[in-house]
């Protein structure tokens, strides 16, 4: 699985990095970004796609 964070619609609320902290992680600025564009195993991409699903503006681009 595939995962990247658009960064112009990112509020950087957290919830992501909350969710799966593995994959996700704020930045500098604030905002998310993805600690690997792939995702293998398959309890990090539950966690991926929950991340996701909770994000409020729908940043997280995920690519199965």
């Amino acid at each position: 699985m595939k995962v990247k964070v658009n960064q112009d619609a990112c509020i950087g609320c957290g919830a992501c990095a909350s969710i799966a902290e593995d994959v996700f992680e704020l930045n500098e600025e604030g905002l998310s970004t993805a600690k690997k564009e792939e995702v293998q195993k398959e309890e990090e991409q539950e966690k991926v796609k929950d991340a996701a699903d909770s994000c409020p503006t729908g940043a997280i681009e995920v690519e199965e």
